[in-house]
This record gives structure tokens, C-alpha cells and sequence, in this order.
């Protein structure tokens, strides 16, 4: 058999593994989190592979077979070699100690060229700087008015932050989707056919049902050990938030860039205003919880970097195997 082809289906699954896995929390942990108590674990599965199908779908119809939404113009397909497949390899290590590192940098850093990395990057940093900002402005407001540490909901609003959370979670789940696929489509043709599109969608869908059936897994931590994230009303500001960051940088170019950094930048800025606003939440507690997370982004930045400098450098020069 083709080696390259060998290549190809080990890249693709541990990396299509690997972001589910791991990315995915971002969108569907908050979901995971405050739905729970009420649903099956199955249940929730449904709704959000419902959701997916439809959005790779519209992404293979509206972008000509290409369902990363166009996130890989500048990235075109390649030859998938062996090193192609180490990346995801040291996302699936990561993401099981629970490292929310992010999988745009760590798989695209195989394929990319350095400039297209370092654009990249600038974007992710604006990106983790402009929800940090939002969020902390956002919460600010909304503790004038609630307060998230505790699930205080009249009880005529609580079926509406319940419902909230079904249509907030898909809308942020799609427009996740519409980033996040890049870093699973690279290893594939830039056009699919409809076979395998089914194949995709198939895989995906296994992948979301064993995620939910485990709760999200060793990373779901990262959501969880968050102010309030379990409460419905939580659940959802922090979904509109989230998603509406994204869109505008779905938006305003193709380049790919790290959700991972804006997810943490996002939570970082709440805590910070959850802080700020609640005398009895101590500063003292939120500086390690949020410097834990930006460290473990950045460890994850020095492993991609070392990745792309070591097959540009190293082992694309000596052509080894």
C-alpha cells in the first residue's frame, strides 16, 4: 500500500481525535456542563452531531467541496509524510493530561510555511487580547445585575436560560466548526467528493458520541473549575460571547487562527471582572487560575514552533526516509 496514503488515514484520524477532543471543549463544554443534570449523555451527542452534519454540509456546499470554509487558501495540500502525522500525535498526548493547548498551531505548524505561522500568531493575540477585553466590559455590565457565583434565577426566566443554552451552544458550535475543521481537513483534498464527506461526517459523529459519553474527558477541567459554568444563564453569556468573537474573525479573513487563545482570553476577562465586581472573590485566586491556563497555551506555541523549525530545518534538508 501507498505510504503516503498510510500517512494520510493515521494524520487525519488523530488529528480529527485529537481537535475533537481537545478543541472542542471550547465550545461544548459549557454545554456539557449545565446539561448534564437534565439530559442523557446520548441526548446532548445528538444535538450536537445534528448540528455538525449540517454545518459541514453547508461548508461543502457553499465553498465548492471544501468544508474549512476556505480556512486552508493559504495553505495549499500537500504530500502527507510521516511527520505530517507527529503533530496530532502530540496533541492526543497532550490532550489526555488535560493541556488545552491549541490544535491550530501544534497540526497547521506541520503544513505552514513560517510566514503564514507568524501571521498566524498575530492574529491569535489580537484575537486572545479582543475577547479578554469583551469579556471583561461584558461582565462588568452583567454583574451590576447577577451574580454568577450563585445560580440565583427567578423562576420565570429559568426555562428561558434553559432553552437559551440549546441555541446559543449550536449557533457557537457552528461558527467553532467553521475554524476549527481546518486543522482536521488539511490532511484531506482541498475538494471532497460526496463519499468522502459521508466518511467525514461519520467519524466526526463516533468521535462526538464517545466525547459526550466520557463528559468531555481530562480537558473539560478547564471549563469546569470556572465561576459558575455550570449554571444555564452562565452557560449561555459565555456562548454569545464566545461566538460572536469568532464570527468576527471568521469575518474578516481566511487565515486560520488559534480558538484555543481566544477561548482562554475570554475566560480570563470574565474572571477578571467576576473579580473586580465581587469583593469576596479574591485576586489572589484568579492570577494562578488564568496564568495556569495562559502558560499551558504557551507551552503549547513552543512545541508547534519547535515542530515547524524541525521539518523546515532539519528534516525537509536531509530528506529522511
Amino acid at each position: 500500500m501507498d505510504m503516503t496514503l498510510i500517512y494520510t488515514v493515521i494524520g487525519f484520524a488523530l488529528a480529527g481525535y485529537s481537535v475533537i477532543a481537545n478543541d472542542s471543549i471550547q465550545t461544548l463544554g459549557t454545554f456539557i456542563a449545565s446539561k448534564k443534570k437534565w439530559f442523557k449523555w446520548y441526548t446532548l451527542a445528538g444535538s450536537a452531531s445534528g448540528v455538525m452534519i449540517i454545518a459541514l454540509a453547508w461548508g461543502w456546499y457553499s465553498y465548492d467541496g471544501d468544508i474549512s470554509y476556505g480556512r486552508l487558501t493559504r495553505i495549499p495540500y500537500q504530500e502527507i509524510q510521516w511527520y505530517h502525522a507527529v503533530a496530532p500525535a502530540i496533541l492526543l498526548l497532550l490532550t489526555r493530561i488535560g493541556i488545552p493547548v491549541s490544535t491550530t498551531f501544534l497540526v497547521l505548524s506541520a503544513f505552514a510555511s513560517t510566514v503564514v505561522l507568524e501571521k498566524m500568531l498575530m492574529k491569535s493575540v489580537v484575537g486572545y487580547g479582543l475577547a479578554a477585553m469583551v469579556a471583561y466590559i461584558a461582565w462588568i455590565g452583567v454583574s451590576k445585575f447577577i451574580n454568577e457565583k450563585f445560580d440565583e434565577v427567578d423562576e420565570k426566566w429559568v426555562g428561558f436560560w434553559r432553552n437559551s443554552v440549546w441555541i446559543s451552544s449550536g449557533w457557537l458550535w457552528w461558527v467553532w466548526l467553521s475554524h476549527d475543521v481546518a486543522n482536521i481537513a488539511v490532511y484531506l483534498p482541498r475538494q471532497l467528493d460526496l463519499t468522502l464527506l459521508l466518511i467525514v461526517m461519520g467519524y466526526f459523529t463516533a468521535l462526538l458520541f464517545y466525547i459526550f459519553y466520557i463528559q468531555g474527558g481530562p480537558i473539560q477541567k478547564v471549563v469546569l473549575e470556572k465561576t459558575g459554568t455550570r449554571y444555564a444563564r452562565s452557560a449561555t453569556i459565555i456562548n454569545v460571547i464566545y461566538a460572536g468573537v469568532l464570527f468576527y474573525f471568521k469575518e474578516l479573513n481566511d487565515l486560520p487562527m488559534s480558538t484555543t487563545w481566544v477561548f482562554v482570553g475570554l475566560l480570563c476577562g470574565r474572571e477578571l471582572a467576576i473579580a473586580t465586581m465581587n469583593k469576596e472573590y479574591k485576586l489572589g485566586y484568579v492570577f494562578p487560575l488564568i496564568g495556569k491556563d495562559f502558560l499551558k497555551m504557551v507551552f503549547g506555541l513552543t512545541v508547534s514552533v519547535g515542530i515547524v523549525l524541525a521539518i523546515h530545518y532539519i528534516i525537509i534538508p536531509n530528506n529522511w526516509f
